[in-house]
């Protein structure tokens, strides 16, 4: 599929010196922590852009994908984190730009449209960029259905698409890595979605047929029982 929009006129950002000291840091951690089970590295395209898309069951997800991925991965962060005044709402604001993150504020029409464009703008820069679609985790450990931003951005973008099944990352507490029979995660990344023939589709069923794919790959990796429905239980 080609791009079917414009690129935006500001700069996409882009993970700094501090993502990758961090990611260098952690990544011997986690194995430490949680031995995590790492399956499918080579699917993501080495080169060009890459749209991730995976379950979602814990806050850990958003550093255990970074740090599984060869190459540097971007996501939405809650605008809130951006935000604060002082020296505090400084390092904040220095931080997570510095990692890459894109804010987003929890809403719609103009601010959910400015996330997209954002998540769009990293894809054209030929970068990763990793979202959930189900748009929060799940807390019943289900695979809720997908919204239409990650198949809007892949139509609009024409990224590779490849899905992520993430396995035991919604069963780790703190300190559990001291228990017996700590969890192992897995991190599965699956082959990119061939999508090509849908190129001439109409964009609304487009982006609906590219949502049922993503879901059910999501689904065959990560072993989750589809609900149906909408997550709506979340705030997080």
């Amino acid at each position: 599929m080609t791009a079917s929009a414009s690129p935006s006129p500001n700069p996409a950002p882009r993970a700094g010196a501090v993502y990758f000291l961090g990611r260098a840091i952690l990544r011997p951690l986690f194995w430490l922590m949680y031995r995590p089970r790492i399956v499918g590295r080579a699917n993501v395209p080495e080169h060009g852009p890459v749209l991730l898309v995976s379950n979602h069951l814990s806050s850990l997800d958003t550093v255990i994908i970074p740090t599984s991925a060869v190459r540097p991965v971007q996501f939405l962060i809650k605008a809130s984190y951006f935000a604060g005044s002082g020296t505090l709402g400084r390092f904040k604001r220095w931080f997570f730009g510095s990692i890459g993150g894109v804010p987003v504020h929890r809403a719609t029409g103009r601010d959910a449209r400015a996330a997209l464009d954002a998540g769009s703008s990293i894809l054209r820069a030929g970068s990763v960029f990793a979202v959930f679609p189900e748009g929060t985790r799940s807390r019943d450990g289900k695979l809720h259905e997908g919204h239409g931003g990650a198949a809007w951005m892949a139509r609009d973008t024409g990224a590779a698409v490849v899905p992520v099944g993430l396995i035991g990352t919604g069963t780790v507490r703190p300190l559990s890595h001291l228990l017996p029979g700590r969890p192992r995660l897995e991190v599965r990344f699956g082959e990119p979605l061939d999508l090509s023939d849908l190129a001439g589709m109409p964009d609304g069923r487009a982006r609906r047929e590219i949502t049922e794919r993503m879901m059910a790959a999501i689904a065959r990796l990560s072993g989750q029982e589809r609900s149906g429905s909408v997550n709506a239980s979340s705030r997080d």
